[in-house]
């Protein structure tokens, strides 16, 4: 069975897809003239952005959807952790869709929104007294 190990995203402006998730704290390359940047996370999935020029270089049909196809969600050491990464990505202009909460289901959670409309999900098991 083929394993799932990288996810890719079509920025319609590099720098503020770099901007983000370096924000965000990923390891992204500031190389904002380049079509395609990776970097690798922790749990060594590789994190991939390419322009839309880049895309369409090999799919001279491919326009952008509207819509939210994908959501990323990424696991914070704790709930404050969710707290700060929110109030940093926010605070720095990005779109901040929904303040950090305490979810029925047991979790910190937050949610933002990168340059290109693709939901960030941010979360941590909440600490048991």
């Amino acid at each position: 069975m083929p394993e799932l190990n990288a996810i890719g995203i079509v920025a319609s402006d590099m720098a503020a897809s770099i901007r983000f998730y370096r924000t965000l704290g990923l390891d992204v390359p500031e190389t904002p003239d380049e079509g395609h940047v990776d970097a690798f996370l922790p749990n060594g999935v590789r994190f991939m952005l390419d322009s839309e020029e880049v895309v369409r270089s090999f799919r001279d049909d491919w326009s952008r959807e509207t819509g939210n196809q994908v959501g990323l969600a990424f696991e914070c050491s704790n709930p404050a952790d969710v707290d700060e990464t929110y109030a940093r990505v926010a605070g720095a202009g990005f779109d901040g869709v929904k303040e950090p909460w305490d979810a029925f289901w047991g979790q910190r959670y937050a949610l933002l929104r990168d340059p290109d409309g693709v939901e960030i999900n941010l979360y941590a098991p909440l600490e048991t007294a």
